[in-house]
């Protein structure tokens, strides 16, 4: 007995009724998207008429049977079947949601184009099992095999194309879908899918995508894992995605995520664009920012962060465990926090190795480095590269004129500004 059938192998088919009389077409199947992991089909929709007269109707699939000589067959009259001009829409079907669409591979964790699909057939029942994504499910669908199959046992018999089928299990995808269709596919497993993939490999996905699937993806997820994907992203990417998404829904995504990363963003968007979205943050994140935004691009001010973890002089150990577990969900860095006077003095800086395993009692300036290494914000990437190097520091203050502290650079932002400064150099002497 068949029990895996592809897509193909059904699409076109006719299907007769209880009395052998012919009923119409396969043309796709409907699919109940409640089925967690597997969805099973609900409805064969057959197709019957020419191009100028078609007409549509749905079998329940309790009814439909098919052989292994793929004949099909439905116990039921044909009378009883009510045939419609317009296509039967349900909320997920093989033919139009899945076949020749993008899915996320999240296992793999790239994007692929579905060629062909394969049904699971238990009794009278159909699930979606896999989707193909390989060339031969593409001459599959063509009804190329036997010939192409024919060339490349003559040319290469050992080829992987003749025995290796590139099967992705349903469980393991995430159908895009675009435009103005609703993406049917939001099930809490789904989301738990994509939830495994870390942050950072998302947005490698998504690059691999247009803006429409790209825009239909991002929307997918809840606003956190938005803002994680978002500050992955590159800057190309960042500013085509904001250039689609609604002007709140993009100051909102601006106001959250690290401050260096949204005004690196605020300096490449138009004055008026820019002045928009500024005037919809808070007044304190609006405020912050438009400070940043008069720092050059390749100095410690243009470069630098404005969150970090800083506590006042009295501070003990314990105040400052407690900081850290109270910004778990902290986008800047948790590792290292600076101490101030009332007026934003820096007065030392330490770090979670230096004082986790002291008393709770014990006062944190006692933990400090003995030298205050900090850069100032006009201070150029050159000499911030030399300070990082010199004392293996994953970040540096930086302090005004009046040794205030204005906020912190991360080695990450500095190695980024200098490598893409490399690349322009090199890519000009070419």
């Amino acid at each position: 007995m068949k029990f895996f059938i592809y897509l193909s192998e059904l699409l076109g088919r006719p299907v007769r009724d209880s009395q052998n009389k012919f009923m119409g077409r396969i043309f796709d199947f409907s699919m109940n998207v409640k089925d967690e992991v597997f969805p099973k089909a609900q409805q064969v929709i057959i197709r019957k008429g020419n191009i100028f007269s078609r007409r549509y109707a749905a079998i329940p699939t309790e009814v439909f049977q098919v052989t292994d000589d793929l004949i099909c067959t439905a116990q039921i009259l044909l009378k009883d079947i009510k045939f419609e001009k317009e296509r039967f829409r349900p909320d997920l079907s093989v033919r139009t949601d899945i076949l020749d669409q993008q899915v996320v591979d999240t296992n793999g964790r790239k994007v692929v184009r579905v060629n062909d699909v394969h049904l699971l057939k238990v009794d009278k029942q159909f699930y979606l099992a896999h989707v193909d994504v390989g060339t031969r499910g593409l001459i599959r669908r063509l009804e190329w095999t036997p010939f192409v199959d024919a060339i490349v046992k003559l040319i290469h018999p050992d080829s992987l194309y003749l025995s290796q089928e590139m099967l992705i299990s349903w469980k393991h995808t995430h159908v895009l879908n675009i435009g103005s269709r609703k993406n049917v596919v939001r099930s809490d497993v789904e989301m738990g899918k994509l939830a495994k993939i870390p942050s950072a490999e998302l947005a490698d996905i998504m690059e691999d995508l247009d803006i429409f699937e790209k825009l239909s993806l991002f929307k997918v997820f809840g606003v956190e894992m938005q803002r994680k994907i978002f500050t992955d992203m590159t800057l190309q990417e960042k500013e085509d995605l904001i250039d689609h998404l609604e002007e709140k829904e993009a100051s909102s995504l601006l106001e959250n995520i690290p401050a260096d990363e949204a005004t690196d963003l605020l300096k490449e968007l138009p004055k008026d664009k820019r002045s928009r979205f500024l005037r919809m943050m808070q007044s304190k994140t609006s405020k912050a920012l438009l400070n940043l935004l008069g720092f050059k691009q390749d100095t410690a001010g243009g470069l630098m962060t404005t969150e970090y973890l800083y506590l006042n002089s009295n501070a003990t150990v314990g105040d400052a465990i407690q900081k850290v577990k109270d910004n778990v969900a902290f986008p800047g860095n948790v590792y290292t926090i600076y101490l101030v006077d009332e007026k934003h003095h820096l007065l030392g800086v330490t770090v979670l190795k230096r004082f986790i395993n002291e008393p709770p009692e014990k006062l944190l300036s006692e933990t400090c480095y003995h030298t205050k290494i900090f850069v100032r914000t006009d201070d150029t990437m050159e000499e911030i590269a030399v300070l990082l190097e010199k004392y293996k520091f994953l970040a540096l203050p930086v302090l005004d004129d009046e040794d205030i502290l204005q906020g912190v650079i991360t080695i990450d932002d500095v190695m980024e500004e200098l490598i893409a400064l490399t690349w322009k150099k090199y890519r000009d002497q070419i």
